[in-house]
């Protein structure tokens, strides 16, 4: 972690400076106990997964939704920005301080409100645990789906403002897919309702959409509607090792198209299965050049039918082998495995640009091969992993940042992945979010006349640019301690 802080100011708009005055009546709002600018504090909410630095001057932690409400009146009124934060654990800067300013840390909003099992829907603050939630519904026989590798530690909220993923979007979605509704508060301070609590609903624009996934630009939420399922009566897990790493990426197409309905798909290349395999009991032998981990859910008939379909795709082919996995505590293992692929690739490199492009999966095939040759020609080491099921390939391009030619290769390769991904009718970020780490890409994907829109409607909901300014749109600002 970055040991030097650095505070900047936002490079379209003025920001006040919090003063004693204002600091005073913040902890008036929330109680003297959760307003803080004790520097060891600002320290721990200064940074989030990708590890860059930028120092808040105040942490406040509300309790309610009225208490949200007054913090962003007084922010409207003095003019300092404000930035929502859940856990902290996103991957492109979107909870940095980049202007200074307050940092709301949601945690204290982490009540579990209702489940309602006859309609199937959970009301929960922005606050809970995603793996809370998800415990919460099983006991009463129901299912949450989103699955982000970070939720034992993420929120429901920061995964609402990311539109978080994870290996279960194959076969259910992401996160927006189980919003049904949502309260929330604007810059101004008035608070909002969007969405409802039924499966229908077409009143008005569906602003549930706009909040989710906006990175905290545009409201803070403060109550969600989530969607919930019947839990899966059976699941079976599988692991498919491939020592072709072409055939291993294109059976991710034949498999969805041979009637067989994964609840999770998983692609590992032959450098991440290296780094975790000191966590499997029984490694894949040597010549493995990728592997899927897949799994089924659903009846125990359905699940029998579609591994006999998938035992029998997968018959003829001597570079492919197949196995179940054999009890729960297998399963577990290999899981563990998978997650623990992006802290595992610092033993390769001390620093990682982490990207999460996404493409159609009938190019995944191409992807791969294109970063096999990036890595060739940049001499530079890149590994690839992630959820092949909906396209959502992660690349890692591994770089020591003391080395500055190292640097300049990495953000070069970064470039062109970004630049191929869009060639292939892709898209910058699959689940991750923009932040400031890809911002100044925006441009690849979107046109002109598309930011132009964005920024508008970033414009009538935040006329001051008060919440989480210098997200998502490029701008001209000054690099934090990386």
């Amino acid at each position: 972690m970055p040991q030097t802080f650095k505070n900047i100011s936002s490079s379209h708009s003025i920001m006040t400076s919090l003063n004693s005055n204002i600091i005073k009546k913040i902890s008036a709002i929330v109680g003297k106990e959760y307003c803080t600018t004790r520097m060891a504090d600002l320290h721990c909410y200064s940074y989030d997964g990708k590890g860059i630095i930028y120092l808040p001057e105040a942490v406040a932690f509300p309790r309610t939704t009225e208490e949200v409400s007054e913090i962003m009146k007084l922010a409207s009124l003095h003019r300092f920005a404000v930035v929502p934060r859940g856990a902290g654990t996103g991957m492109t800067g979107g909870s940095l301080p980049i202007a200074g300013g307050l940092v709301m840390a949601m945690t204290r909003m982490n009540s579990i409100v209702e489940i309602d099992h006859r309609n199937q829907v959970a009301v929960v603050e922005p606050g809970v645990i995603t793996i809370d939630l998800q415990k919460a519904v099983q006991a009463v026989g129901l299912f949450y789906p989103p699955d982000p590798a970070s939720l034992k530690f993420c929120t429901v909220g920061g995964n609402a403002a990311e539109c978080a993923g994870g290996p279960s979007a194959v076969k259910y979605g992401v996160t927006k897919d189980y919003i049904m509704g949502l309260e929330a508060v604007l810059p101004s301070g008035e608070i909002v309702t969007a969405g409802t609590r039924t499966e229908k609903g077409v009143t008005g624009y569906d602003l549930t959409r706009l909040f989710v996934g906006s990175e905290g630009t545009l409201g803070i939420i403060t109550k969600l509607y989530c969607r919930l399922l019947p839990l899966p009566e059976s699941k079976a897990t599988f692991l498919v090792l491939s020592k072709s790493l072409d055939k291993a990426t294109e059976l991710v197409s034949t498999i969805l198209n041979r009637g067989i309905v994964p609840s999770t798909l998983e692609y590992m290349d032959r450098t991440a299965i290296r780094i975790v395999s000191d966590l499997l009991s029984e490694p894949p032998a040597k010549g493995t050049e990728a592997l899927l981990l897949l799994e089924l859910d659903g009846t125990q008939k359905s699940i029998d039918e579609q591994t006999v379909r998938l035992r029998q795709l997968l018959a003829d082919d001597d570079d492919i082998s197949f196995r179940q996995a054999k009890n729960e505590a297998e399963v577990k293992e290999l899981w563990l495995a998978r997650r623990s692929i992006s802290p595992a690739a610092f033993k390769l490199k001390p620093h990682k640009i982490s990207e999460d492009v996404a493409v159609p999966r009938s190019r995944i095939p191409e992807l791969v091969r294109f970063t096999e040759k990036l890595s060739q020609e940049l001499d530079i080491t890149i590994l690839t992993f992630g959820h092949a099921g909906d396209g959502n390939i992660h690349v890692n391009i591994m770089i020591d940042k003391a080395n500055a030619n190292e640097l300049e290769r990495g953000e070069k390769a970064k470039e062109l992945l970004f630049v191929h991904t869009i060639s292939l009718e892709g898209t910058l970020s699959g689940e991750h979010g923009i932040g400031i780490t890809k911002s100044a890409y925006l441009g690849l994907e979107l046109n002109e006349a598309t930011i132009k829109l964005m920024k508008s409607i970033k414009s009538v909901m935040d006329p001051h640019n008060i919440l989480n300014p210098g997200k998502i749109f490029p701008e001209t600002i000054e690099s934090g301690d990386k």
